[in-house]
């Protein structure tokens, strides 16, 4: 499971002209869901975003996580996270989750994110969404459950 994170200011997303999530001061979370990828990927993720220092303090230095500063989690479904760009011109997305079981995943992934107590919004698992993203900074970080260090 990979998540593509923006610190932002505010941010939104819209479905057929219509808002359906928007946060003020927070992070914009881009959620790639992969075949194998399980509930342990999920909770491990959403608990480094959330506990993840990434927000400034009073001498802006990284210090300060979403926690810390009760920022808001906007999550994105984007397989293309997954992008296989290493042979030819067109992306493959072999290594996508398919559709239902991502889905399940990513509800499963929002709904552990609620538990942090931050405020949560999402776009919808499968449609065609524009994004507008204020990034602060720019801060742009990758994460992927993969690259967890051994318990």
């Amino acid at each position: 499971m990979k998540a593509l994170l923006q610190r932002v200011s505010k941010a939104s997303v819209t479905v057929d002209d219509e808002v359906v999530g928007h946060i003020g001061h927070g992070l914009v979370i881009f959620l790639g869901i992969a075949i194998g990828d399980t509930e342990k990927d999920a909770q491990y993720l959403a608990e480094k975003i959330v506990n993840l220092r990434i927000f400034s303090d009073r001498e802006q230095k990284f210090n300060l996580s979403a926690l810390d500063t009760g920022g808001d989690l906007l999550v994105v479904s984007q397989f293309t996270l997954l992008a296989d760009t290493v042979k030819g011109r067109r992306p493959s997305f072999t290594e996508a989750a398919p559709p239902h079981q991502a889905e399940a995943l990513f509800e499963r992934f929002i709904t552990i994110l609620h538990a942090s107590g931050l405020m949560v919004e999402s776009g919808h698992f499968g449609q065609h969404m524009m994004v507008e993203i204020h990034n602060d900074g720019p801060v742009t970080i990758m994460l992927d459950s993969k690259e967890k260090l051994p318990s």
